[in-house]
């Protein structure tokens, strides 16, 4: 067993950043389906660790350092999302939000169906839906654990977990080459096309911006405030009818900060600055997250749970482009949009900012996309998802479980 302390893991996970740079730089198939960097990188060096494991040798990394990074993304969203900007965007995020709960309703009837049409426990079909796949990691453990005990299903975090890490990997596999169906035949703004020289937001996150020392010190602690504050504000909700993912409570201070601090006259958020420590982070966090991806869990999975699964990331493709590219208006914006659904459609928001990123960097920026997805991805998604959950919970199907 070879163990990584927090140091061994954060160079590792640098290591894999320029690993996954040099592959989309050098192999065209890469670049030709906009595949990000983070996802290709962790995904070699997680089906290295799987090959070396079935040789017993095992690498253990610290993955202390991954939630921080997580949080601190999110926090910089919060940092940037002005509020006249999400006014402005009101009646596209609430399109959007249609479309995300088609699908949340989708992915449930379509994993109880094929559950029944296998053979499987109708609860195994509900694990592998929305919970897990739109849901992601924090949401497979809650309700595994509630699967476990109040109905009983054995194995149930376990599976849910493995179904999540499975739509992580897909997730950023399918979005850039569902995206680069869809801009096929449609205009797009270019690389160079009303991009700022100093882009402000997340578009294009190898655009040079203009930082100083004291500055950077500045947006490090708006980042840290909203950290703070979000944790505390997680602990005061939990137990209560608001209670919330921690990373939504984190966004939601960096929101109120940054506009708070606007409307006072006290403090202009730098926000290209803001969007480089975002770049940072996220790009980190995905790194650690691919690299120490379990893949042998995957390949614990029964046969027909892996046809389960793979139906449903087919179904995430179809839904992309037949739903949530129409209705967003079958223009690039719409395109970058259903890159980033897939992203968290399947994994997680880290995941479809890193998809629309791909995208954005090869075709142009796209700032509805950026708006819209993070709002949705971060704030919207876990409230509704449980209401979905709970909704087929009620269904006499499973009264019976």
């Amino acid at each position: 067993m070879l163990e990584l302390d927090f140091y061994g893991t954060l160079v590792a996970a640098s290591l894999v950043l320029l690993l996954g740079r040099g592959l989309v730089q050098r192999i065209g198939f890469l670049r030709t389906y906009n595949i990000p960097e983070p996802v290709a990188g962790g995904l070699v060096v997680a089906l290295v660790l799987l090959g070396l494991r079935s040789l017993d040798v095992r690498v253990q990394f610290d993955t202390s350092l991954q939630s921080p990074l997580m949080l601190a993304f999110f926090a910089t969203i919060g940092l940037n999302a002005d509020i006249a900007s999400l006014k402005k965007g009101g009646r596209i995020v609430a399109t959007f939000l249609l479309a995300v709960v088609g699908l949340l309703l989708v992915q449930n009837a379509m994993g109880i169906g094929l559950a029944k049409a296998l053979g499987l426990d109708p609860l195994m079909g509900l694990l592998s839906g929305s919970i897990s796949l739109s849901g992601g990691h924090g949401t497979s453990a809650a309700w595994g654990a509630t699967f476990s005990e109040t109905y009983g299903l054995a194995s149930a975090t376990e599976l849910a977990m493995a179904c999540a890490t499975f739509g992580l990997v897909l997730g950023g596999l399918i979005g850039g080459p569902v995206a680069r169906l869809l801009i096929k035949g449609i205009q797009t703004p270019g690389i160079q096309q009303a991009t700022p020289q100093l882009p402000k937001g997340f578009e294009q996150p190898n655009k040079e911006r203009l930082i100083t020392p004291f500055s950077l010190v500045e947006t490090i602690a708006l980042i840290a405030v909203s950290l703070l504050a979000g944790s505390l504000l997680n602990g005061l909700l939990q137990g209560t009818a608001l209670e919330l993912p921690t990373f939504v409570c984190v966004l939601f201070v960096g929101v109120l900060l940054r506009n708070a601090l606007s409307a006072l006259g006290l403090y202009q958020v730098f926000e290209r600055e803001v969007s480089v420590l975002g770049n940072v982070s996220l790009s980190l966090f995905l790194a650690i997250a691919l690299m120490s991806l379990k893949l042998w869990d995957l390949a614990s999975l029964a046969l027909p749970f892996l046809i389960l699964l793979a139906t449903q990331t087919l179904v995430m493709a179809l839904f992309a482009i037949f739903v949530t590219f129409r209705v967003m208006g079958r223009n690039y914006d719409a395109a970058v949009l259903a890159a980033g659904h897939c992203g968290f459609g399947l994994g997680a928001t880290p995941t479809a900012i890193a998809n629309m990123q791909a995208v954005t960097q090869r075709y142009g920026p796209s700032q509805l996309a950026f708006l819209v997805v993070p709002m949705v991805g971060a704030f919207f998604i876990d409230i509704i998802n449980v209401i979905v959950i709970k909704f087929y919970l009620a269904l006499p199907l499973f009264a019976a479980s």
